[in-house]
């Protein structure tokens, strides 16, 4: 896990820099009673700790940093994620004293900026989604599915109707869709997609009846496409008394252009985090507003981002976050079928979903295509799904890239192209010139090493 531009010292392990007696910082002296430690049985004093230097640990972790693909550094097409810029004035307002330093249980008279920004921020998204109301609760996406469908089932049971014990899935969804309804009590049934990656309205009509609690519908879906049979959908779930839930992840594609409370759905998330600016590698902090399942007042510093994102860019920018998701990933998907695979050849939203079919015909595989892309410096996009695409490549290009960023990564899928022609064995065996090369993933995985072990050289 070398940095191939570092010097030797910024190779080493922080241990492997240790010398004894060496200090990186002088602490002062006590200034409180001295507290009485623990009970010796849980105290340690062979616990090997390096002696090292300040520069020596700011030199190690900023060498590590480096080895990383990062928002501020590479474009990040990770499809489904929205992995996009995050403004540096929301984490400017976000360390703010007043909101980084506050505590969730101090006085309501010492909060009131605090609790004016998330209501003001409640209105926002009120509005933007259409729905009556909003609450903030909820500590990321599939949280807010899971308040999201505990609130379906609160609202049948309230009427009386304990019969309704079936959610309805499309098999394009998120996973974490039939895993929220499944912890909600809910039996998943999955509605397939119809030839146009529609919601299979045949299918739908099958599963309407007195045991439908509700259906969970990405809009747009995790293919990228608008389910032009959304009002239809709405419709047949309602008059059986089912509920329509929306899955809001991929809202930056309909902000400012189309209400999901207008098209018919009962209740939604959004997530924060992705639409309104903080992305979330890693997994997570996240938030997915909807309603009261958590202590407090949910991740307080992704809402200031988003509410200082909302405020930033007023009506007319959030109309320029959907067009230009929707254009970029247009302009991707145009300048790529001819040699990639489109499953779905019509207009897309946020993301485009192409296969890598007619190249595994060549011996190279979606998963391939994607490490072969860390040589020409982009992160990988989401590979292998959803699942109903073979060999999925999802991309995801966001609204802030650039037409040259968008061009740069378009040429690098086309060279890959020729390269599983002319030299296959070159992008089976990618990465080449990242810190780390071919990694056994599913060892890595399944025995992961946890814990730090002298080598010899």
């Amino acid at each position: 896990m070398l940095n191939k531009g570092g010097n030797r010292d910024t190779k080493r392990l922080l241990m492997d820099r240790s010398v004894p007696g060496r200090v990186g910082v002088v602490t002062p002296g006590l200034d409180v009673p001295a507290a009485p430690l623990p009970d010796a049985a849980y105290l340690r004093d062979d616990l090997p700790l390096p002696e090292v230097s300040e520069p020596e640990v700011v030199q190690y972790f900023t060498a590590l940093s480096q080895l990383n693909f990062s928002i501020d550094t590479h474009f990040y097409p990770l499809g489904s994620c929205t992995m996009k810029y995050n403004p540096k004035v929301n984490d400017e307002v976000a360390f703010l004293p007043g909101f980084a330093g506050i505590h969730p249980q101090q006085p309501a008279e010492q909060s009131q900026g605090a609790l004016e920004l998330l209501y003001r921020l409640q209105d926002f998204l009120t509005e933007v989604t259409g729905m009556a109301t909003t609450s903030l609760a909820t500590l990321a996406g599939a949280h807010g599915e899971l308040g999201g469908v505990l609130m379906m089932r609160a609202y049948h049971l309230a009427r009386g109707d304990s019969g309704r014990t079936r959610m309805g899935i499309p098999d394009s969804a998120h996973g974490t869709n039939p895993a929220s309804a499944a912890m909600a009590g809910f039996d998943v049934v999955t509605i397939p997609s119809d030839a146009d990656g529609n919601t299979d309205l045949a299918a739908l009509q099958e599963l309407a009846g007195d045991d439908l609690a509700g259906v969970m519908i990405t809009l747009p879906s995790t293919l990228g496409l608008f389910d032009t049979n959304i009002l239809e959908v709405c419709r047949i779930v309602h008059e059986c008394g089912g509920l329509v839930y929306g899955d809001g992840a991929n809202m930056n594609a309909l902000l400012g252009r189309a209400k999901l409370g207008q098209l018919g759905f009962d209740v939604c998330h959004l997530n924060l985090h992705k639409t309104f600016s903080t992305p979330h590698g890693g997994g997570g902090p996240g938030a997915g507003p909807i309603g009261k399942i958590s202590g407090f007042h949910g991740n307080f510093g992704v809402l200031v981002r988003a509410y200082t994102y909302i405020r930033t860019l007023g009506a007319a920018g959030l109309l320029s976050i959907s067009g230009n998701a929707v254009l970029n990933a247009n302009y991707i998907m145009e300048s790529l079928k001819d040699i990639y695979e489109l499953p779905y050849d019509r207009t897309c939203m946020h993301e485009v979903v192409f296969s890598a079919d007619r190249q595994r015909e060549r011996g190279v595989s979606g998963l391939e295509v994607a490490k072969r892309l860390l040589d020409y410096g982009f992160h990988a996009p989401t590979m292998y799904f959803p699942l109903i695409v073979h060999e999925a490549l999802m991309i995801e290009p966001t609204e802030s890239e650039t037409k040259e960023t968008l061009d740069a990564f378009i040429d690098a899928l086309r060279a890959i192209d020729a390269e599983a022609t002319a030299e296959p064995e070159l992008v089976q065996h990618a990465p080449h010139s990242t810190p780390v090369s071919r990694l056994d993933e599913a060892t890595a995985a399944r025995r992961p090493v946890l814990r730090w072990e002298a080598v010899a050289d």
